[in-house]
């Protein structure tokens, strides 16, 4: 019994910091907010997070934000976008990656653990776990959100984000350059993937068209030497409104590693995009 009551006590304090916490994470940053306005909104993985620069996009006039996680699948994208949407986010253009990440509908373990310390104060979060098998255990049990995952959410997490100490994932309106990598594996294998008619991705056209926000789903560039770049028609095949990007920068002097561009790189890739979607 007294083990029972110090989990809950445990449960309290850690929740509780965390709902104070607004500046070590993309997450908390927009679960602890208020109203936003945005011309852009850059959803995605790390090929979001590392592709598109976003403030290239405030030098043209669009108040941007670049909310693509290192890791993240569509599960926690379309989650985060709930998130804005609940918190009376005006946005109006959502730039989505959409192309390895819709081979699969599993939540990243990593990025997804980062929305577990508001698992009991948020529906919206509820809901989106309420189908995963370990849901029950995360929801009733105390604590045990916190010891499953304590790597990302536990007593080193609590510690840096009572101190306060800064990271650098909110710098640069969330975009995150690479360097170059003298050493990067610059191969890579597609053979095996295969597109999925995506429900997480559905969600996301939902929830634009519900609320009058423009989707640019997009593909980003994979360097040249990469087997099974057909995977990219592929996409096109199961959603042909996708714009596919794969090529639009070409050459391995502007990849940090075979499907991350470096900042050199990111810096013309989005050239393009804001050419393409936001010239007038």
């Amino acid at each position: 019994m007294l083990l029972f009551v110090l989990l809950v006590v445990l449960d309290f304090l850690y929740t509780t910091v965390y709902l104070q916490s607004s500046n070590r994470g993309k997450i908390e940053y927009v679960y602890n907010s208020e109203v936003r306005n945005y011309d852009v909104v850059i959803l995605g993985s790390s090929r979001a997070n590392n592709h598109f620069v976003a403030p290239l996009f405030e030098e043209k006039g669009l108040k941007t934000f670049n909310y693509g996680m290192s890791g993240g699948h569509l599960f926690e994208a379309s989650l985060l976008l709930k998130l804005m949407i609940g918190r009376k986010y005006e946005i109006k253009n959502v730039i989505l990656e959409t192309d390895l990440n819709l081979s699969n509908e599993k939540r990243d373990e990593g990025v997804s653990s980062r929305f577990l310390p508001f698992l009991h104060d948020s529906q919206t979060i509820r809901n989106h776990f309420s189908e995963e098998p370990d849901f029950k255990k995360l929801y009733y049990l105390p604590f045990y959100r916190y010891v499953s995952f304590d790597s990302k959410i536990g007593f080193r997490e609590l510690y840096k984000t009572v101190v306060n100490e800064p990271t650098t994932y909110l710098a640069h309106l969330g975009y995150y350059p690479l360097g170059k990598n003298p050493n990067a594996n610059m191969k890579n294998n597609l053979t095996n993937l295969k597109p999925l008619h995506n429900k997480y991705y559905e969600e996301i056209k939902q929830i634009c068209a519900a609320n009058n926000i423009n989707l640019i789903a997009v593909m980003t560039p994979m360097c040249t030497n990469t087997k099974g770049l057909d995977y990219f028609e592929k996409v096109r095949q199961v959603y042909p409104e996708i714009h596919n990007y794969e090529n639009a920068v070409e050459g391995d002097q502007y990849f940090s590693s075979c499907g991350h561009m470096n900042d050199t790189g990111a810096r013309k890739f989005t050239a393009v995009i804001i050419n393409d979607f936001f010239k007038k």
